[in-house]
């Protein structure tokens, strides 16, 4: 009788176990073969468009898969952007401490509240009493668009708006930017927030709304500023203000 009752215990226990196995089975999660394994099975099912692949990166092993498509790509070797295209300046994004406004000694014969920009090392200084200048950083004219003068400034303009000149409208269009026939001031406008005509050119002093480029030579001709430079430069100029370009 025990060794019928013990028999029956060791059968339910074998079944329980394959019960609990199949329950295993059936909950199974899916098989999630490697892209490297599939890709030569997708590539067999034919049609125009296949299905990507997305290789996964091999690292190579002294001894395995060291050759052919198996070893490891060079790393790519970072150029500057003057190695890549010698005539592009180099912007930089944060500006450079020098180009902040700061008091600055500054010998010079001219009057005080003239306006000197020194083009070369992208300075604008407004001279002020006891050989002392308040120097501002500016962004000035590109190669091909250098020049140097004396003028005065005519008019002052807030938020001014801009009407490129036909000749810029042609130069851009050529390379195949088009720009508007005048624009609204405002934050968006190239202009910034404050212009200085000067004389009967179509030069001005003003603002900017791409203040990372203060320091470079990158405009047709203006001298661009910070927007919160120009403003401050503004409150300190009238019209009639001597400017000498060099």
């Amino acid at each position: 009788m025990i060794k019928s009752l013990l028999l029956a215990a060791a059968m339910l226990g074998v079944f329980s176990t394959a019960a609990l196995g199949d329950d295993r089975y059936a909950t199974r999660p899916p098989v999630v073969l490697s892209p490297d394994l599939a890709a030569p099975w997708i590539m067999q099912l034919g049609g125009k468009v296949r299905p990507v692949v997305y290789q996964r990166p091999v690292v190579a092993q002294r001894g395995l898969f060291t050759s052919g498509a198996f070893r490891r790509a060079p790393a790519a070797t970072a150029q500057p952007v003057s190695a890549i295209n010698p005539g592009v300046p180099v912007i930089r994004r944060q500006l450079e401490p020098q180009y902040l406004p700061q008091i600055v000694t500054y010998d010079t014969k001219e009057r005080p509240g003239t306006i000197v920009i020194d083009t070369n090392n992208r300075f604008l200084y407004l001279v002020m009493d006891g050989g002392k200048a308040r120097r501002y950083g500016v962004g000035v004219g590109k190669p091909g668009f250098e020049w140097a003068g004396v003028h005065k400034i005519t008019r002052k303009s807030e938020w001014p708006d801009w009407t490129p000149p036909s000749e810029m409208i042609g130069r851009e269009a050529a390379k195949g930017h088009y720009l508007p026939a005048r624009m609204d001031g405002g934050p968006g406008n190239p202009l910034g927030a404050r212009a200085m005509y000067l004389g009967s050119t179509l030069y001005r002093i003003h603002g900017t709304n791409a203040p990372w480029t203060i320091g470079n030579a990158v405009s047709s001709g203006c001298i661009r500023l910070r927007n919160e430079d120009v403003v401050d430069l503004y409150e300190r100029v009238n019209v009639g203000t001597r400017v000498i370009v060099m």
